[in-house]
């Protein structure tokens, strides 16, 4: 993923993931919730923004490690 120099702020990270949410684990939606339910930091927002853009079109392995990160993530927020 390039690097990307805007910040995204929370309502944008929320929209991204609504547009996302049907390509996600089902497992996922429980943890976003639980996310978006508090603040963050604004370098976790962009890197929860990039992680979900473009995930429908990315290929298997790819949205397998975006998954991987996103996890780690939502379990440790």
């Amino acid at each position: 993923m390039s690097e990307c120099k805007l910040d995204h702020s929370h309502e944008d990270v929320k929209h991204k993931y609504e547009s996302q949410a049907g390509f996600l684990p089902e497992d996922m939606k429980l943890l976003f919730e639980q996310f978006f339910a508090k603040e963050h930091t604004q370098d976790l927002l962009n890197e929860v923004f990039h992680l979900l853009k473009k995930y429908d079109l990315a290929d298997e392995q790819e949205q397998s490690e975006r998954n991987n990160r996103l996890y780690l993530i939502l379990k440790n927020v």
